[in-house]
């Protein structure tokens, strides 16, 4: 069974009139890729710097693999690595003089660092860029040196702001394989704070969704999803070879139906679990032929919107 390396109590951060953090509480378990999503000033980076040991909290408490982040901030920052959201870097330097000058603050022997230097701009790769300035680097390739700054150290948790955000593409799935590897191959532990649902639905396990500092939803997609069919009835796509406005008509009109959308040749039904095979009829009387009926899964972009606008 895992355990939480990141767990904090009702942990709150106020900024003169501002309730940046109001009573998060937030468990983070073992070897999981945690999403916390929401806008930018929900107080996603605020988080961070209290978990961190760079913010002291207000009131609350927080604990980071074992560590109170209050009282033992320097062992928090000894084994966890941050990418904020815009890390900044020399740039007339090289990505591996970059790195071994992150090494030196951090109190790395000057072989050690520069050893790890040379494993992890493999490990995110750089090792062909190893000895370009950074100032010649895109977006896609700072964010992929920010996440080699990160580990250097060799930590267990990782703490990732906005890692996607402003990176194309193709830098945007290379950025997803790297963090899935380090996840599967290194047993880390990534949090990632970002407002980029797609892309957080391909990457994580489990997610917490902030407002206004308040966490209002917290758990696996699939659950979250479930909470929402419960709450909201049955959805069933159904795919129909000739779907005409007199069939969505009629399915509408069928006792049970909550609503009936159509899409191209889909038509997405919420109803009472009853009303599936009255609508099936309804659909076959009226000469279609159903080519797919499938419970409709809901994206991480609609659970989202949907605790947050109820919230």
């Amino acid at each position: 069974m895992t355990q939480p390396v990141i767990q904090t109590n009702d942990l709150t951060k106020i900024y003169g009139k501002k309730t940046a953090v109001d009573h998060l509480n937030l468990t983070v378990e073992e070897g999981e890729v945690f999403g916390f999503l929401g806008p930018n000033g929900s107080g996603k980076t605020t988080t961070f710097l209290m978990l961190l040991g760079l913010s002291i909290p207000t009131s609350g408490t927080a604990v980071v693999g074992n560590y109170d982040v209050v009282r033992d901030s320097k062992k928090v920052r000894s084994i966890v690595g941050a990418l904020p959201e815009f890390a900044g870097f020399y740039e007339g330097m090289s990505a591996k003089q970059n790195l071994n000058y992150i090494g030196a603050l951090n109190d790395l022997p000057r072989t050690e660092s520069e050893k790890r230097s040379k494993e992890l701009l493999e490990v995110v790769g750089l090792a062909e860029s190893a000895n370009i300035e950074v100032s010649k680097f895109s977006r896609g390739m700072r964010q992929r040196l920010g996440i080699a700054q990160a580990l250097l150290k060799n930590p267990a948790i990782l703490l990732l702001d906005e890692p996607t955000i402003g990176v194309d593409p193709q830098g945007t799935k290379e950025l997803r394989e790297l963090i899935r590897r380090l996840n599967q191959e290194h047993r880390l532990t990534i949090l990632i704070a970002s407002h980029l649902l797609n892309e957080v639905q391909k990457m994580c396990s489990r997610v917490g969704i902030i407002r206004g500092g308040k966490l209002i939803a917290s758990g696996t997609i699939e659950g979250l999803a479930n909470e929402l069919t419960k709450q909201e009835g049955t959805r069933i796509e159904f795919r129909v070879d000739k779907l005409t406005l007199e069939m969505i008509k009629k399915v509408k009109d069928t006792p049970g139906v909550l609503s009936a959308e159509a899409n191209a040749d889909s038509l997405l039904v919420q109803m009472e679990q009853s009303a599936i095979l009255d609508v099936s009829k309804a659909i076959t009387k009226l000469g279609g032929t159903i080519l797919l009926m499938r419970p409709y899964e809901y994206s991480l972009e609609e659970i989202f919107m949907k605790y947050y606008q109820e919230a």
